[in-house]
Formats: structure tokens, sequence, C-alpha cells
């Protein structure tokens, strides 16, 4: 298949753009910057929001993989109107594109971090209702609920996967992207790591690498649906803190701050359905996936 990968260069399109390739896929991919690209791919140069672009760039797309975001939780919390602009309007102009090009299969990344909000039972599944409490997971929630009125209105075939929180190789910590990320950057460049709270509240991590083999495997398969992308197993900031100390030898300055209004308490996802779906599911541990990042971030210093 020929796959657009909307946001290549990215730390997600970047890992998926490569398990594309290794399962035989032609890859085009998507992004403003050329930074992060895959050898092996044809390379798109242009905004997310440039509709003239993106039409051209569907010519002769069987399946594309949206995995841009402009945002992450705390910049939507600053500039909510910039996370609807760049994220949620780009990706109705996509929407209107695939349907006058003739692509009907997408792949979106969502966030099962966010679109659930504080949720009223863990694991989550995907039946839970959807209300976010931040800026970030609102925007999410509205893109699926678009990408529904597209399936309903012209059979447009979408996968939505909601990862939990994804960490790993080429994830850009200069973005603030990913706690783990974080945390270990600031080890490597002696620096203190702040923590909003008490350092209670769960996240589920999942490695990239997973996810991206689950990516492969919506855009192979002819299903349609939404499933969660994530470990099914939870961890504190505080267990993370330790589990880095343990796995680098080194211990890790804290500056601990307020809690943020827009951070969820926990968030554990039920990941049956995507391992019934598409015979998947996630191999590498939270230590495991600690060692191999804190060994590819080595190699970046």
């Amino acid at each position: 298949m020929r796959v657009l990968v909307l946001g290549g260069h990215g730390f997600i399109g970047a890992n998926a753009s490569r398990a594309l390739l290794e399962a035989g896929h032609e890859v085009v991919t998507y992004a403003r910057r050329s930074n992060g690209r895959v050898p092996g791919t044809r390379w798109i140069e242009a905004d997310f929001n440039d509709a003239v672009a993106l039409s051209a760039a569907l010519e002769g797309i069987d399946a594309v993989v949206h995995s841009i975001s402009a945002t992450v939780p705390s910049s939507s919390a600053l500039d909510p109107m910039a996370d609807i602009n760049q994220n949620l309007i780009a990706t109705v102009t996509l929407l209107q594109a695939m349907q006058r090009s003739g692509t009907r299969k997408l792949v979106f990344l969502s966030s099962g971090g966010t679109v659930y909000g504080n949720p009223q039972y863990t694991p989550v599944t995907e039946q839970h209702a959807l209300d976010p409490i931040s800026n970030y997971g609102a925007v999410k929630v509205a893109i699926e609920k678009f990408i529904g009125v597209a399936r309903a209105a012209w059979g447009l075939q979408a996968v939505i996967l909601r990862p939990s929180n994804p960490f790993g190789v080429l994830q850009d910590i200069s973005k603030g992207q990913g706690f783990i990320s974080t945390v270990l950057g600031n080890l490597l460049e002696q620096k203190t790591t702040q923590i909003f709270g008490d350092g209670s509240v769960v996240r589920d991590y999942v490695y990239v690498t997973d996810l991206a083999r689950l990516v492969v495997r919506a855009v192979e398969a002819q299903v349609d649906g939404v499933f969660n992308a994530g470990s099914g197993c939870g961890h504190s900031i505080n267990q993370v803190i330790d589990a880095v100390q343990n796995i680098t030898g080194r211990s890790v300055p804290v500056h601990r701050l307020p809690a943020r209004g827009f951070d969820v308490r926990e968030i554990v996802l039920d990941c049956t359905a995507a391992g019934e779906a598409f015979d998947w599911k996630p191999v590498i541990s939270l230590e495991r996936g600690i060692a191999m990042q804190y060994a590819w971030l080595k190699t970046q210093y």
C-alpha cells in the first residue's frame, strides 16, 4: 500500500513510518521540517493547514496515518485557539480533501490519556463517556466526531487509536513531550525535573514501537472503529522516578509545584478490543522501555 503519514517526521509519525517500511509499504511523509526524516520515505514539505498541498499529497494514496499534533496539553491550555486552528480545522480540511481524492482509509492518533477526563472506572474501555478536562482533549474529541460524520456521510473507513502515554526513541524532549523523556533528558543535562502535585497521578505508558506496530496493523486490516492503545498497566509519577533511578543508577533531582487543573488524576486503558481486532499486544515493559530510551538518549548527547 502507498501510505501518507501526516507528521511523519515527528515522534509517533517517524516510528510509524519505520514500521510501515519494514512491513513492505511505500511511505510518503508530510511535514514542515526535515528533522526526523526516515530514510526510504518520500518527503512532502508543507504545512498541515495548506489545503492545496494536502490535496496534492493525496494523489495515489491508499491510506492516511494522521499523527500530526501542533500542540501538547500544556501549550493547548495556554492557547486553545491555536489548538483549534492548527489541529481541528486542519483535520476537517484533510477530510474534505480525502473525500475529493477518493482516499477512503484513515488511521487517526487521538489521545486515550485525555479524551476520557477523570474516568469513572479503570481500566477504561472505549465505551466510557468522553469527558475531557483539558483543551487538548476537547479538540481530540471534536476531531473524532468529525471523523464520525465523514464515516456516515461519505463512507470513510476510519480507525481511531487512543494511545495512552507513548514514550521511546525519537521523542523530542525540547518540546516537552512525555514525562519519561523529560526526566531522562533532565538527568543527562543535569537539570531538575518539575513535578506538578505530589507525584501520585497515574499514567499508562506504552512504548512507541509497540504503538507503531498497532498503526501498521490498523492500516492493513479491513477494520473500522475506535481502539485504546496502551499497556493496560498504571504507574504513578513517583513510581516512574523510582524506576528511572533504579535503571540509571542516578538520583533524579525534583522540584515540586502545585498540581495543574488540566491533569487527569489517573488513567489506565483497557486494550482488549485492539488485541482482538488486530491480534496485538504491547511487549515492552516500562522498565525495559526506560532502559532502551535512556540508551538512545545517551547517543544524542
